[in-house]
């Protein structure tokens, strides 16, 4: 019989690439959506993948409720967890992301374990790991934690910290830490699906719109949205990847490096493209002033490490390269219409 795996938050970016991998290796899909308006979506981002939908079914599971997680895990052999609340600035309750994402956590890993999946892999953030408090060229692995309650930290990244910390927990207290493998991607990039670009992508599309006066010297760790895919799929079997979190990104690029690469690689597409770069210590001005620069200003001129051997392993090859990934999502931008 074809193994069942079940995707949460299907119409997503990751969720979405997921989906269609998991279909062209034969497996068959259950995602789930929290709207039922959003089941066109999946449909036109699987026929943009160009996979038969023959093994897919979609069910209806919201974060916050307990309906429909039994029946959904029910035959399932895996559960890939994606589904999470994600925006770029804090909420006025934080509690708004945190609830969700540590509930939904629960929900998912706890119906998943009780139905008898075999494994769970949950799709966490870097965000758990790079803001962890360590000295100048320090290498971050899987073995750095964030501390959510450091009051400088935004409620996205408080949210990731303790719904992988509770997800980690359940299943210590079950006592089948191995049943569970956690994913830490950084900013996710890649050819899109559908015309949703995703949050990180945002990031993209602003330059190359030409949202942006001068581009801020923010510095992401990146991560092409199909090694995400193939490493959540790899996680659901191999042994090395029990009860471990690995980290998919690669070191931080610059906004500046990005519209470089843009310039030199779409010149057709960069007609929008800032020419000027924000100086490091006007950014920090700026962020007093603009929220979304104030909630990630931790990343402005950062220069972090980070330890990709576990991911490159678990994947067989190194992660795909990121000015390609770049080249790509401003490709995908431009054939969709969205700059």
């Amino acid at each position: 019989m074809t193994d069942r795996v079940l995707v949460t938050g299907i119409s997503g970016f990751i969720g979405g690439h997921l989906a269609a991998e998991l279909l062209r290796r034969g497996y068959a899909v259950r995602g789930s959506v929290r709207s039922p308006a959003r089941v066109g979506e999946v449909h036109a981002a699987m026929a943009a993948a160009g996979v038969d939908t023959a093994g897919l079914d979609i069910c209806r599971l919201d974060l916050l409720s307990d309906q429909g997680w039994a029946e959904a895990c029910d035959g399932c052999r895996y559960a890939l967890h994606v589904a999470s609340p994600f925006v770029l600035t804090k909420p006025k309750d934080p509690a708004e992301l945190i609830r969700p994402a540590v509930e939904g956590a629960t929900r998912a890993v706890g119906a998943a374990l009780d139905a008898g999946v075999e494994r769970v892999v949950m799709t966490s953030s870097l965000a758990t790991v790079q803001f962890a408090r360590a000295p100048e060229g320090h290498v971050y692995t899987d073995a750095d934690w964030t501390d959510p309650d450091d009051p400088r930290l935004n409620a996205y990244t408080v949210s990731k910290v303790r719904a992988e910390r509770a997800a980690r927990e359940l299943v210590r207290q079950r006592g089948v830490p191995d049943r569970l493998a956690l994913i830490n991607p950084g900013a996710v990039i890649g050819p899109l699906l559908t015309n949703d670009p995703g949050t990180s992508v945002t990031a993209i599309q602003q330059i190359m719109a030409g949202a942006l006066p001068m581009i801020p010297d923010l510095r992401l760790p990146w991560a092409d949205v199909r090694d995400i895919a193939d490493a959540h799929i790899a996680a659901m079997t191999s042994p090395s990847a029990a009860g471990r979190r690995t980290i998919v990104a690669t070191d931080p690029m610059s906004l500046i490096e990005v519209a470089r690469v843009i310039r030199e690689r779409l010149p057709e597409a960069s007609r929008k493209v800032p020419a000027r770069a924000m100086p490091t210590w006007f950014t920090w001005l700026a962020s007093v002033f603009e929220p979304q620069l104030r909630d990630n200003r931790w990343l402005i001129g950062q220069k972090q490490r980070f330890d990709r051997t576990t991911a490159e392993a678990l994947l067989g090859h190194p992660l795909r390269s990121i000015p390609d990934a770049i080249e790509q999502t401003g490709r995908s931008l431009a054939e969709h219409q969205l700059i």
